[in-house]
């Protein structure tokens, strides 16, 4: 079942490219959409699209939380940003086949 949220960052632009250059350009198993955009009031908003909950925890356990560590300099947060699990009734796009949940 397709897995898709809604999170702010606290993390401004830098911090974020550090991020995502630790993750490397190796595509993250099971990611089937990521966006990353600025809100109006500069804030940081991702947007992302997972073939399951499963697959999700999977990235962020391997790859995600390991390059977030060495990001900030193996000072993390301890807290995960608040996550808005959004309520997919259907997801189609390339490489995806049409699936209704």
């Amino acid at each position: 079942m397709v897995h898709a949220y809604i999170q702010d960052v606290p993390i401004d632009e830098a911090l974020y490219r550090r991020i995502i250059d630790e993750l490397g350009p190796e595509p993250l198993a099971g990611q089937l959409l990521h966006l990353c955009v600025r809100e109006p009031d500069g804030r940081l908003r991702y947007i992302d699209v997972w073939e399951s909950e499963e697959a999700c925890a999977r990235a962020f356990e391997e790859r995600i939380h390991p390059a977030v560590d060495v990001a900030f300099g193996g000072h993390r947060p301890s807290r995960e940003p608040v996550v808005h699990k959004l309520d997919v009734l259907h997801a189609a796009g390339a490489g995806l086949a049409p699936a209704w949940s």
